[in-house]
This record gives C-alpha cells, structure tokens and sequence, in this order.
C-alpha cells in the first residue's frame, strides 16, 4: 500500500512531568477517585493479586501466615496467585489492612477429562466432573501452561479457584495442574460444590450440575446433618470416584460466607441479574443496590448478567447491601515491548502507553517458574526490564491526558516488534491516531468508518526515528 508523506512529527508526552501529575493525583488506586480513609471491619473475598503479605481486592493485608483451610494448605508459603481467599480483618482506604485469618477452599479439584485454549484470544475451557470451567486472561495457570492442558488433558489432575456463573459453569481464577494419578489432598481426589439435584434419600444419592453422588458412606462435615440434604441446596463435596460417580466421604452446606453486620469487599461475575429488584448474585451471595449506591466505572444502566465486579458493603441478614458497585472488566488490550520503568510511582511504558499499576494489578509470567509466583510486589515489579514483551488487560483511563490502569500483565517470551492495541479513540485526524496520549502516524492507512469514541483494534510499531506508525488498516 502507499504511504503518505508526513509533515509532522509523533507528538508524545509519556515521562516526567506526566507521570509526576498522575502520582500526585493518586494515580495507584482506582481513577482518581477520592481517597476514603475510614476503617471497615470484616470480610474480604477475592483472589491473590501479590505477596508481601497477601493483596486481596486491591488491599494489602498483613498476615501471621497461617491459612485456615481443608485442602492441604496451612501457610501463606503454599498460596498461589489468583487463589480466591476469605479474609477476615480491618481494612482502609489507602489499600492496607490487618488479616485475622486467612481462608482457602479448593471450589472443583478432580483429573481432567477434556481441555481448549485459544492462544490468541486467550481464551479456553476445562472439563472434570462434568463441569465447565471458563478460562480467560486473568486465569493463573501453574504446574502446566493452558496449552499443555488441551494438547494433553487426560495426562493431568487439577484444582480450580473460581467463580460460579449463572448456569452452573465456573470461571477459573486459578488452575494448578498436576500429572494424572497426582493428588492434592491425599484422603479426598476430588472436590466439587455446586446445587443439590434429583435427590434420592432412600438410595442416598443426587446430582450436582449432572454428576452423580453417592453418599451413603459420607459424614456431614462441620455438624452439617446429612437428612438436611434438599434439592436446590448448595453444597462442598469432597471423595472419590468409581466408574464415573462421585462416592462421597464428606458433605457440608455451603454457609454464609460473611457474618451479619460484616462491612463486605467481593469480586466476581454477576449472575441471577434481576434489574426490576435490583439485585444480582455473585458467588451465591444475594447482593442488593439501591439510590444510594455509587458505581464507579459502570452504570446501573450497565450492569448484566456475567458482568465482572467488585462489591463493597453491608452484609444484613443473608443480603449484601451494596454501598459501591466497581466494575472490573477491561475495555482495554495491549501487547507490546516495555518501554520505560518508574518503579517509585509504578508506572511502566509499554509501546507508548503509560501504563499505572496498582494494588489488585495481577502480575504473572508465561512460563511454569513457580518460584517467581513467591515474589513479593516490589520484587514483581523490580523483575521487569526494558524490552520485555507484555501482554496488558485493564481499563482505559482518560485522567491527566489518558493512561491504561492495568488489570492484568503477564510478560511473554516474543520477538514481535509489531505491538497491538484495542481501546478506545480518544482523537482522529487525517494523519494520526490518538490513544491515551500516544499518537501513531496513520503511515497511508485506513481509518475508514472509524470516528472518536469507537473501541478500535490497531497494530503499530516503533520506528527507528521513535515514531509510532500503524502497520494495518484499523479495525473496529
């Protein structure tokens, strides 16, 4: 295709004074928000995003690092990345807290019996006990990569931390994997929770999202009584199994994960949306908004079933009360080469993005090096070097000229010099292309039908001149 001359240079602003403006504007929380500094005390759920203690939902909490949990795991030494925790504590405003104990429970644990991962969209599932689990970019995967797992997945067992979705599948927000025959806990091979169905208590046995469960030798696990088994009742059911079903060793209800009056943090996917009510679940926690409640980064007007959230409140008699309604689902993707480091304000430049980290950023590798998931978060940041190739997801920020609040960064072993980038256009003219303060020189390439505002698809590069210039037509 032929180039147009260009008369004009690329006209970026990424360092100094920018990035001291975004410091000073609290650029590490979530948006430049006002700080609260008030103290809330009691539940935190949500997974690892760092050590150094542990961050949960954006907070740093301090430990004893002891871990309360069922599923092998008793210090904070054996928790992983993207493991869904039950904090009980204080925390404040400013992203630090006080853990009083630390809780962790395996949701699904069992062999695989099938597996798919898209590599360029990130994207795949995994099946066992009959059950769908949804992978996506904020999956930590360890003991195998997602591809390995779908090249192979009969040749590995695995645990799953995640969420229930609406229909009885799960989204991953951690898959440790282990080679068949390999268990996790060496008394129970597998556990699953989930919904009690077709209930037979003459023959004792139900379903569970379709897998059967025979529970005739099973004891009911913290003075949980077997004869309170209903049909519709959620349930952790941990055994064996034999010719395809489930033989039970242990069956307990699924309690309140909060207690009555606790200020609440959460984050998962909305399902059971119901906006007439004006309540959704996350997680089997009934949650309730109302005028009163403060969306940031979402509207009401957006909020749907499968939607990912972070919920902060009160928790009133088996409800969670939403006071804040954070949404947690990017808008934006980035691959590309890193650029520019200030570790002082946690700020990186990827391919001409400035890039602000924070306390619930997920920072991950591609490879299986589980002592690298041990780091604490200074050490996370401290191993990044210019020109690695990073893959970002987070949100698209327009505060102090625009920036990317990362989500998720994950450093990929990549040679590609050709960086790509999905957001939104925040200015367009006849010879460039305007994204978070980086302008790429549309270099003779289309743009049409595209218009400010539009979530666009680009690939770019960086010359040897430091210009930004697309390699492609625009995409939206």
């Amino acid at each position: 295709m032929k180039r147009n001359a260009l008369t004009t240079a690329v006209r970026m602003v990424i360092a100094g004074t920018l990035i001291g403006t975004l410091a000073a504007c609290g650029g590490g929380g979530s948006g430049g928000g006002e700080v609260v500094s008030s103290t809330s005390d009691g539940t935190s759920v949500g997974a690892v995003t760092g050590f150094g203690s542990v961050y949960v939902n954006g907070t740093r909490f301090e430990t004893n690092g002891s871990v309360s949990s069922d599923d092998g795991i008793e210090r904070e030494e054996q928790l992983e990345k993207g493991m869904i925790l039950k904090v009980k504590g204080s925390w404040n405003g400013r992203g630090e807290g006080r853990a009083e104990r630390v809780s962790y429970d395996d949701t699904l644990r069992g062999p695989l019996t099938g597996a798919s991962w898209d590599d360029v969209n990130k994207t795949g599932q995994l099946q066992l006990l009959n059950q769908t689990v949804r992978l996506d970019r904020q999956t930590v995967f360890r003991g195998a990569t997602p591809a390995a797992l779908a090249g192979n997945p009969s040749g590995y067992s695995v645990r799953i931390s995640g969420w229930r979705m609406e229909n009885g599948d799960f989204r991953a927000s951690y898959v440790g994997a282990r080679s068949a025959g390999s268990r996790f806990d060496d008394f129970n091979e597998v556990e699953i929770e989930g919904f009690v169905a077709n209930l037979d208590a003459s023959a004792r046995t139900f379903e569970i999202n379709g897998l059967s469960v025979d529970y005739t030798s099973a004891t009911g696990d913290d003075d949980f009584d077997l004869d309170d088994l209903r049909n519709g009742l959620a349930v952790e059911v941990e055994g064996y199994l034999e010719n395809g079903i489930l033989i039970a060793r242990e069956i307990e209800d699924e309690d309140d994960l909060f207690d009555d009056d606790d200020d609440v943090e959460i984050s998962g996917e909305i399902y059971d949306f119901d906006a007439s009510g004006r309540s959704f679940r996350i997680n089997g926690v009934q949650v309730q908004y109302n005028r009163g409640t403060e969306f940031d980064d979402i509207r009401e007007s957006s909020l749907q079933n499968g939607l990912f959230v972070k919920v902060e409140g009160d928790f009133r008699n088996g409800v969670l009360i939403a006071e804040e309604i954070e949404g947690r689902d990017g808008d934006v993707e980035l691959d590309g080469r890193l650029e520019q480091i200030d570790l002082s304000n946690e700020v990186l430049i990827v391919s001409g993005i400035r890039v602000q980290l924070t306390p619930g950023t997920l920072i991950d590798d591609d490879d299986d090096d589980d002592d690298d998931d041990r780091r604490s978060r200074v050490e996370d940041i401290n191993g990044f070097r210019v020109g690695d190739y990073l893959e970002i997801e987070g949100r698209q920020r327009s505060e102090n000229g625009g920036y990317l609040e990362a989500f998720t960064i994950e450093r990929e072993d990549d040679d590609d010099d050709d960086y790509e980038l999905e957001a939104r256009i925040d200015a367009l003219s006849s010879t460039s292309v305007t994204f978070m303060n980086l302008e790429i020189l549309l270099y003779g390439y289309s743009t049409d039908g595209a218009r400010v505002g539009d979530e666009v698809e680009v690939e770019y590069r960086r010359t040897s001149g430091g210009q930004y210039v697309l390699t492609d037509d625009i995409d939206d």
